[in-house]
């Protein structure tokens, strides 16, 4: 059975992949109408895209909110909303430092993304582990919660001691895919994290969780035996384009596509999808897309050349 986005007369636009309630839903709107499909491994997705590609609007905790200006935007890149809707969307304000206390409970994390590859960050409380899951996180524990002022600071120490990064690019999350560690390696090494994090916290104005166990999610994203070898990126999509598939588990807000026996799957983030007009294309193949070729290194630990 295929999965696509209904459309109505005035087009389905899409809004990206989120997660709800511990699971990875597709999501398109028309007008103030929004539509969400769970996804799941071995559906099958079938879209042309259409354009002009347009604004994605902002999503808060009451829904989503079109763009009231139906701004046009660049048709290649990740950023799905026009600058005035990035001035108004409370996540990015967070992320900027421009909202300094909004009344909520927020924790800090600790997230797993390979060997050497953590990251600190928070989320509101009410949120659960949505964060955790849109982020690709392939392990994470919570240390402490408390007041936005009280855990940002916390969040900044952690990162300015050199314990855990504050941002990871896409890119870097998906080169750990192809080497992982065994699970009690994982374990151990985001447990270390979070005992050298209370110690260094200890005395801020948070309150310290007493249970951080770490919770392991190769196995909820489809890589406990790691990323294909090789597979195509998609960098770039342009009206017209078709993209069909049969989806492998979302990582995050990535999705791997089997696109045939004898080529390699697609790799899609899927904030590309983002603003573009989605039309059923079941079965149709793949055509006018930009991929990139991935390949497994030959020697995963070597350093790459600086030449």
């Amino acid at each position: 059975m295929t999965t696509s986005v209904p459309r109505s007369a005035s087009g389905w636009t899409a809004t990206g992949l989120h997660w709800r309630d511990g699971l990875p839903h597709l999501t398109a709107v028309s007008g103030p109408r929004e539509h969400r499909r769970a996804v799941a491994a071995g559906m099958s997705v079938g879209w042309v895209v259409g354009g002009p590609r347009r604004c994605g609007g902002v999503r808060t905790a009451g829904g989503h909110h079109p763009c009231p200006y139906e701004a046009v935007i660049e048709p290649g890149g990740k950023s799905s909303q026009c600058p005035s809707c990035q001035g108004a969307d409370p996540g990015l304000a967070l992320a900027r430092d421009q909202i300094l206390d909004d009344g909520r409970t927020y924790r800090l994390y600790l997230a797993w993304f390979g060997t050497g590859v953590l990251k600190v960050g928070l989320t509101a409380e009410q949120r659960g582990t949505t964060r955790l899951l849109e982020q690709g996180a392939l392990g994470y524990t919570f240390v402490a919660r408390g007041s936005l002022p009280g855990v940002r600071r916390a969040e900044l120490t952690v990162a300015q001691a050199g314990l855990a990064r504050e941002r990871l690019s896409a890119r870097t999350k998906s080169a750990c895919w192809w080497s992982l560690p065994e699970p009690a390696l994982r374990h151990r090494e985001l447990a270390e994290l979070r005992g050298s994090v209370v110690q260094l916290l200890s005395g801020h104005a948070i309150e310290l969780l007493p249970d951080g166990q770490p919770v392991d999610q190769v196995g909820l994203f489809g890589l406990a035996g790691g990323a294909p070898p090789v597979y195509r990126e998609i960098t770039a999509l342009s009206d017209g384009a078709t993209l069909s598939g049969v989806l492998r588990p979302p990582v995050g807000r990535h999705l791997f596509l089997d696109t045939g026996p004898d080529e390699p799957p697609l790799l899609l983030d899927t904030r590309l999808l983002t603003g573009w007009t989605l039309t059923p294309a079941a079965g149709a193949p793949c055509a006018g897309l930009e991929p990139a070729l991935r390949r497994r290194p030959e020697n995963p630990g070597a350093q790459e050349s600086l030449f």
